[in-house]
């Protein structure tokens, strides 16, 4: 577990909320990656040209990034690539600019690393101040969750 300060990034991709069933994270994922042509020239991307990240965006269904509602059980969710914030989403896809936060960030070693980690959080005094965001790195395709601590 790292503690980390995030400036504001964007994230364009496909969205969709938990109101749409059963494996709506796996349905965006399968659209954002069929379609990543239309969008690939809007990715942030590293010194060496690898793209910076893939993010699944978090929000309450207030769209003010707040953490998911009735237990983690309803929310939005922004399957995408991590964009400047100056780029404009094409049609058919959405562009969300998630705020700063100091964030705990954990990698995914297991199914359980959210729950895991919001009683570790519970357990030492820290509250979850936003949505936590899921984030997997290019390069190295390790899968990490960002769990925002204060909104900066």
């Amino acid at each position: 577990m790292e503690k980390v300060e995030m400036e504001a990034f964007a994230v364009i991709g496909r969205e969709g909320s938990t109101l749409d069933g059963s494996g709506f994270v796996q349905r965006l994922w399968q659209e954002a990656d069929a379609h990543f042509g239309e969008i690939s020239e809007l990715a942030a991307r590293n010194e060496d040209g690898t793209l910076k990240g893939m993010w699944g965006a978090m929000s309450d269904l207030s769209r003010c990034f707040k953490p998911w509602e009735d237990n983690f059980s309803k929310g939005l969710y922004l399957a995408g690539v991590e964009c400047p914030i100056s780029a404009e989403a094409p049609t058919g896809w959405t562009k969300w600019i998630v705020p700063a936060y100091e964030c705990l960030v954990v990698e995914c070693v297991n199914g359980d690393t959210f729950s895991e980690t919001i009683k570790y959080m519970r357990e030492n005094g820290y509250e979850l101040g936003g949505a936590a965001n899921d984030f997997t790195c290019p390069s190295t395709k390790k899968n990490y969750i960002y769990f925002p601590i204060k909104r900066l």
